[in-house]
């Protein structure tokens, strides 16, 4: 059966990338070892400099996993393989501190950047040099403490280069509160935003990378896993620091949605941050392989890795710009595709539509090869849909052919002005600005804008929708589900697919569970991932978060 092999092939490929890896670190500047470079090598002069913080930039993960990616792990979709870890550990919950994603790169990652700060900070470099340099790699420091901060709650905070040959026990430090490891990143976002240029180099950090981590972690701050009480201060201050990106006049959305993500299109006007790849190369980026349609016109194109799942297409808006379930919307559960809104055409590859030139075919009974899997037999779609958004049709090869050379956008405009009709909701109420930020963000899919007089539980229920549904596919949606505490109520009971039959002659839809669509969240521990068992049995400093 062609899972099992697939799933052989992702532990063969997975080494293949570990071990290029390795050889091209270490071939990435000619140096050794790593941790004890010559200064006279490199810290003498800005070429040989910048090569190390580029070193340092290329730690930035992408999606959380090209076989896998962090979207199956949410209501989103699934994944169409069997065996992997969205379907196996975390979709019934059953992921420990020996089996958890491990934090160690992260750390790889902060002590190159302690490395080049402290390096840099003691050179004779020139100052102007320096200071933007510097403030580049504190904040590569800051998004790496970001996303073990986000996973795991408070971590050991770094900040200078340790070695445990001359330090011995030393090294190993108690976890900081979950209080201080966020103070840690906002402060550091402020301290170095006024040193980054409005207008950085593709793929660098600029002014409004660093306000637009500073809004986000100050987002994660205001909602109620943190923010037990509803402090309205904390939701002022992600609204602020999210309408200062704004006002910078920096970046504007870019007017194709859907295009915005090809590689003709990096670092467009929308992009405020994002990772990079080559392309053509083993550093390029191979999702459309992996996670596109299964068969196309009778070959195999992709492995089916990204199932949209019925409980997001439901999410998308009818093209006047109403949901689905408000009765004057027009939807018609037997005719479900018809009149949606442009981003559902632009994300979604749903029975019937056009694929690379092929009409994809998802019904039972009439030989389709893309035909819903219902018995979880093959590679072919388990929910009724395949994913279109991100994907760009020319490089439609199966398997990971790193052609690619698409960047990952992590941050983008649209993104920053939903979280600050977020926080401004939240902290005031739905006043003209949210409206504002949240319309302009509807208009370049040619919705109307909201009606006026919403309450503020109306605005927040219209904010979560327009977030899931602008930002799918975009890693967002974990972190949304944490942050709100929606996972113990989306992440508990089962995800449903479209099964569609010709019955006399006539298409019939029919909303079911998906095939093994049923996943588990425990409330009382998996807000947290635990911190993994390698390092806990290294730092015997370390407290296991609760219940793992």
């Amino acid at each position: 059966m062609k899972r099992h092999r697939y799933i052989s092939l992702n532990g063969k490929v997975a080494l293949l990338f570990m071990l290029f890896g390795m050889f091209s670190c270490q071939n990435f500047l000619d140096v050794a070892p790593k941790d004890q470079i010559s200064d006279t090598s490199v810290w003498t002069d800005t070429g040989t400099a910048d090569l190390f913080l580029n070193n340092v930039y290329s730690g930035i993960p992408g999606p959380f996993n090209f076989f896998d990616p962090w979207e199956n792990y949410t209501d989103n979709s699934m994944n169409g393989v069997n065996g992997l870890d969205s379907r196996v550990l975390y979709s019934p919950s059953v992921y420990t501190p020996s089996n958890a994603p491990n934090w160690w790169n992260q750390y790889a990652n902060i002590r190159r950047a302690n490395l080049f700060i402290e390096k840099v900070t003691a050179s004779t470099l020139p100052e102007a040099w320096k200071k933007s340099k510097i403030a580049e790699a504190r904040f590569l420091r800051a998004y790496y403490y970001q996303l073990l901060w986000t996973a795991h709650g408070g971590v050991p905070i770094i900040t200078k280069t340790l070695n445990q040959n001359t330090q011995g026990e030393a090294i190993f430090q108690a976890r900081n509160t979950d209080e201080e490891t966020y103070k840690f990143i906002v402060d550091e976002c402020a301290a170095i935003a006024e040193d980054l240029p409005l207008k950085a180099e593709a793929a660098r950090v600029s002014k409004a990378s660093a306000l637009t981590l500073k809004g986000f972690c100050e987002l994660f701050w205001a909602s109620p896993l943190k923010n037990t009480t509803n402090d309205k201060t904390r939701w002022a201050a992600a609204a602020a620091t999210n309408k200062q990106v704004i006002d910078l006049g920096s970046h504007s959305l870019f007017a194709n949605y859907e295009t915005q993500f090809y590689e003709d299109n990096n670092n467009n006007v929308e992009v405020i941050f994002a990772k990079q790849y080559l392309g053509g190369t083993a550093l390029g980026s191979g999702k459309e392989g992996l996670w596109g349609p299964w068969m196309v016109g009778g070959v195999q194109k992709a492995y089916g890795g990204v199932d949209p799942s019925q409980e997001l297409v439901d999410e998308y808006a009818m093209a006047n710009g109403l949901p689905i379930t408000d009765p004057a919307s027009g939807y018609d559960p037997q005719n479900p595709y018809v009149n949606r809104e442009k981003r559902f055409y632009q994300s979604i590859v749903y029975d019937g539509s056009i694929w690379v030139g092929a009409e994809m075919i998802m019904k039972q009974g009439v030989g389709s090869r893309n035909a819903t899997d219902l018995s979880n037999t093959n590679e072919a779609t388990n929910t009724g849909y395949y994913l279109r958004k991100t994907l760009n049709p020319k490089y439609t090869v199966n398997g990971n052919n790193l052609l690619n050379s698409g960047s990952f956008i992590i941050y983008r405009l649209a993104e920053v002005l939903l979280s600050y009709a977020e926080a401004q909701n939240e902290a005031v109420g739905p006043d003209a600005s949210v409206y504002t930020a949240i319309n302009q963000v509807r208009a370049r899919s040619e919705l109307p804008a909201l009606k006026t007089g919403l309450t503020q539980d109306q605005m927040r229920v219209a904010i979560q929708r327009e977030r899931r549904v602008e930002l799918a596919f975009e890693e967002r949606r974990w972190f949304d589900l944490i942050r709100l505490k929606l996972a113990e109520k989306n992440l508990n009971g089962t995800l449903h697919a479209m099964k569609i039959e010709v019955v006399n002659g006539k298409t019939v839809y029919t909303v079911i569970p998906a095939p093994e669509g049923t996943k588990i969240f425990y409330a009382n521990k998996n807000y947290l991932l635990p911190i993994p068992q390698s390092a806990m049995n290294q730092n015997t400093k370390l407290v296991q978060n609760p219940n793992y």
